[in-house]
Parts: C-alpha cells; sequence; structure tokens
C-alpha cells in the first residue's frame, strides 16, 4: 500500500513538472503565463510602479526551463525505479 502511495505522489510530481514545462515554453513563445506563480522570485518583489515584473524570458530559456526539465528526468528515474521494486517484491511472493 505504501508504494502505491509513493508512486502516485511521484506521478504528481510529473504531471506538475509536465505542466511548468509546459508554461514555460508557451511564455517563451507568446508571453502567456507571465504572471503564473512559478515563474515569481521566492525572497524577493520584483516590482516596478507597485506592477510586477514578468521574468526575463532569457531567465525562463537558460534557468527555469533547464532546472524544470533535469527535475523531470530525476522524476522519471524514480518512478522507474519504484516499479522495478514493485515489480521484484511481485516476483518474490
Amino acid at each position: 500500500m505504501q508504494m502505491n502511495a509513493k508512486k502516485n505522489a511521484v506521478l504528481e510530481r510529473i504531471k506538475g513538472l509536465e505542466e511548468a514545462i509546459l508554461k514555460g515554453h508557451e511564455y517563451l513563445e507568446n508571453g502567456k503565463h507571465a504572471s503564473w506563480h512559478g515563474f515569481r522570485p521566492l525572497f524577493s518583489n520584483k516590482t516596478r510602479g507597485g506592477n510586477e515584473l514578468p521574468p526575463h524570458k532569457d531567465w525562463v530559456k537558460n534557468v527555469f526551463l533547464p532546472r524544470t526539465e533535469r527535475a523531470l528526468r530525476y522524476a522519471e528515474k524514480v518512478l522507474q525505479r519504484l516499479e522495478d521494486e514493485i515489480t521484484a517484491r511481485g516476483k518474490d511472493n
């Protein structure tokens, strides 16, 4: 039962990462999702004249997308390991 909970958590993480990557690509293409919370800085408030600034396109292309894609690859590896563990336990029983 615990394995299914772990697998579901990893699947949810993968889904969220895929959505973030999609939003990043859409932002680069046409500026859509400029105010999405995933692009906001964690500790500082980037505003000019009281309006929130959109992320710099170079930052999205060179920092956000590579980090998110790397996290997605890692989550997919974790999912594969969990599935391998589940099948190995099934063979033992």
